[in-house]
């Protein structure tokens, strides 16, 4: 999940609050030039541009206006696009070279600094195995009614030799994106999935000396993937810059991304694979939305979706560790940290931290504050479970949740990450009664996932441009629209009936929720809840719940990844029976 005004916790949490890119002077050098040329690439994406000046003479809308998706792009209403059909994409089929016969010579600003999509290929050793793959950097065009490039969704797609892109093939192809919203999608792409994954050196979080390394357990050894970038993030750009917000909010948000997975699939002659999702944190909600966007809008069908630690009840979540039902919830992460502190996490102690969450611990909450000898101790073994000072957690009435990421380790000047609690670091305001700076994760060492790719996609992709990759944005959260999202506001968001439909729908949809235990932002505590209240029905033998030691990027902990990419492998072959091992 997920990620982020300050882009931080909870108070923003997972969702990485984001923001409008920022635009360097030569973005907006480029911006005011307004069909000014784009920087040259190569001699075909020069070629290319001509073509498209040749078809706007002619007064060709697109210059792709012969592809089918071109030809039928309806209009972008001034709440953003409505359906996937609102954009289009002019691009080359993935796996060849060559520029994109788009309309960019028409429709300048910033999509000028976007250059031609890369190809290149490439050999990895993933599962004690050599393969050989072709990477695709590029970017889906979307465009109005007037047929006028309106935005531009960057993609990183990594495609086995061997594997057949038709019908008959069978091999997976997976779509991946962040949360945020406003997070990119290099956190799963170089953390987990990809075939180069960030090194942060023998503490886990050293990110200025962070190495990119070959990912032996890339999850390209049992599927093709495809990396998203929603727009306002990565490479992503909107033509005019007062445009974005029109996709900032659940419904847009769920139908661009939508319409850029058909197109792909379109262009890649991947029609008949099985189409999985994979998103992280708001990432998890979007994916759900993006199914049924998928499904409604694209006549497309999703095989399953991966949620990494994903937002499902935002009234689970949002203020409510106030109640007793959110504090219970909550509980069991607060005490995976302690144990981890003393080095005493065990499954069965895990176990009798969720039975007392559940039990005495929510049914002392909801009556009246105890009194005597019953409050000495429940207040004493609340505070011996989740390692807070015994007069902390007597004052707050055993609402601990919130006094946690302070006082835990006020007496070293130190704070604790709400992405990971079991990270600890210097507290920039010791003075301070409540807990104000940066978070240690998502303002720390994750932040080299921007730089570290931005550097891959120029080297090793050979994707070159002067624009700013966008990691995490500023300030987009609070312009996010959460009507259709199950409520109109973040407090009412919702994925539970998306997800019961999805299984009533599709006899064959398969669910995968992973969560850390020590995530403070999504607490595993709230994913249980949600299953366990599925119909027994719908969810028996489809729905998988996995925790996992870390936070909400658990996978940036080294076994608890080889932990999750077993589990998912066993996941893909369980759902589509296809053996990874047929590729070449």
């Amino acid at each position: 999940m997920t990620f982020p005004v300050a882009l931080r916790a909870l108070a923003l949490p997972l969702f990485v609050l984001v923001a409008l890119p920022q635009v360097t002077p030569r973005e907006a050098a480029a911006q005011e030039r307004a069909g000014g040329a784009r920087p040259k690439v190569n001699a075909a994406s020069e070629a290319a541009k001509e073509t498209a000046k040749e078809a706007a003479k002619a007064g060709a809308t697109k210059s792709d206006a012969a592809k089918p998706d071109a030809a039928k792009s309806d209009a972008a209403t001034p709440d953003g696009p409505k359906s996937a059909d609102d954009a289009s994409v002019a691009g080359k089929p993935e796996g060849k070279p060559g520029a994109r016969t788009d309309n960019a010579g028409t429709s300048a600003g910033v999509l000028a600094l976007l250059p031609a999509d890369s190809v290149t290929e490439h050999t990895a050793d993933i599962d004690g195995r050599p393969l050989a793959y072709t990477a695709t950097a590029g970017t889906l065009n979307l465009y109005g009614q007037s047929g006028e490039r309106t935005a531009a969704i960057f993609y990183t797609a990594y495609v086995a030799k061997g594997a057949d892109k038709t019908a008959s093939a069978g091999r997976p192809v997976t779509f991946v994106f962040n949360g945020g919203p406003g997070a990119a999608s290099a956190y799963l792409h170089l953390g987990l999935v990809g075939p180069k994954i960030l090194d942060f050196g023998p503490s886990g979080r050293d990110g200025a000396n962070a190495k990119l390394v070959d990912n032996p357990q890339s999850w390209l050894g049992f599927t093709d993937l495809v990396m998203i970038d929603p727009i306002g993030t990565g490479w992503s750009r909107t033509a005019k810059a007062d445009d974005a917000a029109n996709f900032y909010g659940v419904r847009p948000d769920a139908s661009a991304m939508a319409k850029a997975i058909a197109l792909y699939v379109a262009h890649n002659n991947r029609a008949g694979s099985p189409k999985y999702l994979l998103g992280e944190s708001y990432g998890g909600f979007r994916a759900a939305k993006t199914a049924d966007a998928l499904r409604q809008e694209q006549g497309l069908i999703v095989a399953g979706i991966v949620m990494v630690s994903p937002l499902l009840e935002g009234r689970l979540i949002f203020g409510a560790s106030r109640y007793p039902l959110g504090a219970a919830l909550q509980l069991p992460s607060l005490v995976a940290t302690e144990l981890e502190r003393r080095n005493a996490f065990s499954r069965e102690a895990m176990a009798e931290a969720d039975r007392f969450a559940m039990t005495e611990y929510m049914t002392t909450l909801a009556g009246a504050a105890p009194t005597g000898e019953a409050a000495a101790a429940f207040y004493a073994r609340v505070a011996q479970m989740t390692g807070l000072p015994l007069d902390v957690v007597t004052r707050s009435r055993g609402f601990v949740r919130d006094a946690y990421l302070k006082q835990l380790r006020e007496s070293d000047q130190a704070v604790v990450s709400r992405y990971d609690a079991t990270l600890v670091a210097p507290d920039p305001y010791p003075e301070s009664l409540s807990d104000r700076g940066p978070d240690p994760v998502l303002d720390g060492f994750t932040r080299a996932y921007g730089g570290a790719f931005a550097a891959y996609a120029r080297d090793q992709l050979g994707f070159k441009t002067e624009m700013t990759y966008q990691l995490l944005a500023t300030d987009v959260n609070g312009k996010w629209k959460w009507d259709n999202g199950g409520g109109s506001s973040r407090n009412q968001a919702s994925v539970s009936d998306d997800i019961r439909e999805l299984l009533a729908l599709e006899p064959s949809f398969r669910l995968m929720i992973t969560q850390g235990y020590s995530d403070l932002i999504t607490p595993y505590g709230v994913s249980r809840y949600v299953v366990d209240h599925l119909p027994p029905s719908l969810a028996a033998g489809r729905v998988a719940l996995k925790l996992y030691r870390g936070g909400h990027m658990h996978y940036t902990v080294r076994p608890s990844r080889l932990a999750f990419t077993a589990d998912a492998k066993a996941f893909y072959a369980a759902a589509t029976g296809w053996d990874a091992k047929q590729t070449d």
